[in-house]
């Protein structure tokens, strides 16, 4: 449990501050009880607004799986980390307190961090890492926001690990949805057995598919399609009674993929998405793109049995390189299975039938499915702005190319060791500041160079052709390879509508992007395959009830458009959600200026804001 102080100094005990399951091998006082949130010890009473606090101690523990023991760098000792929960207008207070032997930030993925940019916790862009031995405090609002959210490291690849969910309950304790009796957190992850520092590292020279967890997770737990000498992995188990309706509030914490679930059994009502809520519709098959949240109701109607829940990963086909499959599962198991059920308790839990692993078109038509939920007095009050002038436009290709390297100005490409990969947002490269942080910088006048991220690409061509994606010598590639390294920015007026065309490409591989904004959500307006055409795409625009997000899936080998507001003033990260594209510079930092009065205008920055080794 955490302290939850209401305004006026009362303190409430709320549910919270636990884990999702205990890993085996973990030290026992580190570990948990899987936290279910009950529905009705979490509702608001009185309407106040109130402090929520918690500390996250950043260590090292030792945790076994798969007949390994891995240090891992966790919050509390715990994986996935601590839940924070909150009421929607709540002020949340989080004392980081770093004893790992890293750097570290906290980025609260998808809170929209009104005027509090220095609270982000993107590294080297709003702030410098939090050095061992070091404490930093972050507070912030959660206001105007109700759903699934979560936190995670946004210091090199040790988000694996370091991560949690945050949930933000509506402070009338009502949904616009069906009551459900019982809230689950279902965080879709990956265990590794590798020095995350390194794999980061690797991609950022170059990239190396050699680098790739070692199984897929659901609640930290692997699954018994894993199996130590024979021994499975432990399932996340959900218990669950016959008529109640469970609200599955689905988190994809992974680095590498995009994940479909699915229940045996089972249909899923889709009601929320990134803490926004959506027109409900069911399905069998939920696509949770990395980074993204998606909140669905399951109703425990089938025949009392063990189902099998799954999460598989897909990926793109050859001749994109390839990874190994990833899946795990868990279990929903009903609370009163007959003994005469022999069917049910002698024979596994039934499974699923997934998707195909290189099946791309159900997460399209997913994402393409989800519309914003209509609310009283005409839908959300950012949406007549959007639906008229569009002050700034871009047009941003994302893709892959090639450097030199020693900093040479030409060399042999197509996968000569005289270059090395790099990912891209039209064909420049992120470079990561390495003294200062770019907020800072702005803030101060000076510390970064930076340049204007273009807002075409410097060349057209056939984005989308599938002949571009083998690294071959003297392939047809080649000469759209060259690629420079730039920390680049792009600033927009205060209160402008921007839109942002997203084109995936096949530059050297054909992956989709989960494409995520800091510090704003966005209205996904269309989405379509190949080559966007403004003439023609234009027309396909959702002004009606478009889906407000923070991460948008830009399908493989296609586009999508979003259009949002900028009236955040800050520095806010603008990045793939895979870690090997960020790690490979597909990434960029959207500037957004103060407004005239004092309300709009970006606070100096905390006291104790950690500051850079030199």
């Amino acid at each position: 449990m955490h302290e939850r102080e209401r305004a006026g100094g009362s303190v409430l005990l709320t549910w919270g501050g636990g884990h999702c399951c205990a890993l085996a091998g973990a030290d026992p006082a580190a570990q948990g009880a899987v936290v279910f949130f009950a529905v009705a010890l979490s509702a608001a009473t009185s309407g106040d607004t109130a402090v929520v606090e918690h500390t996250f101690i950043v260590s090292q523990v030792r945790m076994r799986h798969l007949c390994n023991d891995t240090l891992v760098t966790v919050v509390n000792g715990q994986f996935p980390g601590p839940a924070l929960e909150a009421t929607e207008g709540d002020t949340v207070v989080v004392h980081l307190v770093n004893q790992s032997p890293y750097g570290i930030t906290i980025h609260w993925h998808g809170v929209k961090q009104r005027l509090t940019c220095w609270a982000d916790g993107a590294g080297m862009i709003t702030q410098c890492p939090i050095q061992p031995n070091t404490t930093f405090t972050y507070r912030f609002d959660v206001s105007g926001q109700e759903g699934t959210l979560w936190w995670h490291s946004h210091v090199s690849a040790l988000r694996a690990t370091l991560h949690g969910i945050i949930v933000i309950r509506p402070r009338s304790g009502t949904y616009p949805f069906p009551k459900p009796d019982v809230e689950v957190p279902v965080i879709i992850g990956e265990w590794w057995q590798r020095d995350l520092i390194k794999v980061d590292k690797n991609f950022s020279i170059g990239g190396s598919f050699d680098d790739n967890p070692a199984a897929a997770t659901i609640n930290g737990k692997l699954g018994d399609l894993y199996n130590c000498s024979g021994v499975a992995e432990d399932n996340f188990v959900l218990d669950v009674e016959p008529g109640k309706t469970y609200l599955l509030r689905l988190v994809n914490a992974a680095l590498f993929s995009e994940y479909y679930f699915k229940v045996a059994g089972h249909k899923l009502t889709v009601v929320g998405a990134d803490a926004s809520y959506l027109r409900p519709f069911t399905t069998e098959v939920v696509a949770v793109a990395a980074g993204e949240t998606i909140d669905v109701l399951m109703v425990a109607d089938a025949p009392p049995c063990r189902y099998y829940m799954a999460a598989l990963a897909n990926q793109p086909p050859v001749p994109d390189p390839q990874i190994p499959v990833f899946i795990s599962r868990g279990v929903v198991q009903y609370n009163n299975i007959p003994s005469d059920a022999q069917n049910c308790t002698e024979k596994s839990p039934l499974m699923p039938e997934m998707p195909d692993q290189h099946d791309t078109i159900t997460t399209f038509y997913f994402h393409g499915n989800l519309t914003g939920l209509q609310q009283p007095g005409g839908g959300h009050p950012l949406l007549p702005q959007v639906r008229g002038r569009v002050d700034e436009r871009l047009f941003l290709t994302l893709g892959k190319g090639s450097m030199c390297t020693h900093n040479k100005t030409s060399c042999k490409r197509g996968g000569s060791n005289e270059s090395f990969e790099v990912a891209y947002i039209n064909n420049v490269s992120f470079h990561l500041p390495e003294t200062t942080a770019v907020l800072e910088a702005r803030y101060y006048g000076s510390g970064v160079a930076v340049e204007q991220l273009p807002s075409m690409p410097p060349r057209a061509f056939n984005f989308t052709d599938t002949a571009l994606i083998p690294v071959v010598p003297g392939g047809k590639m080649e000469e759209l390879e060259p690629t420079r390294k730039a920390t680049t920015t792009r600033r927009f007026a205060h209160n402008a509508t921007v839109e942002v065309v997203f084109q995936s490409t096949a530059t050297m591989q054909s992956d989709s992007n989960p494409m995520h904004l800091h510090g704003h959500d966005f209205f996904v307006l269309a989405q379509g395959h190949g080559n966007y055409d403004a003439g023609r795409d234009v027309r396909s625009y959702n002004l009606v009830d478009p889906p407000m997000k923070n991460t948008v899936q830009v399908p493989r080998l296609g586009w999508a458009a979003i259009r949002f507001v900028a009236d955040n003033p800050g520095a806010w990260f603008l990045h793939c959600h895979f870690e090997f594209h960020i790690a490979m510079g597909m990434a960029t930092v959207f500037e957004v200026d103060s407004g005239p009065t004092l309300e709009t205008t970006l606070p100096p920055p905390p006291s104790d804001l950690p500051k850079c080794t030199r």
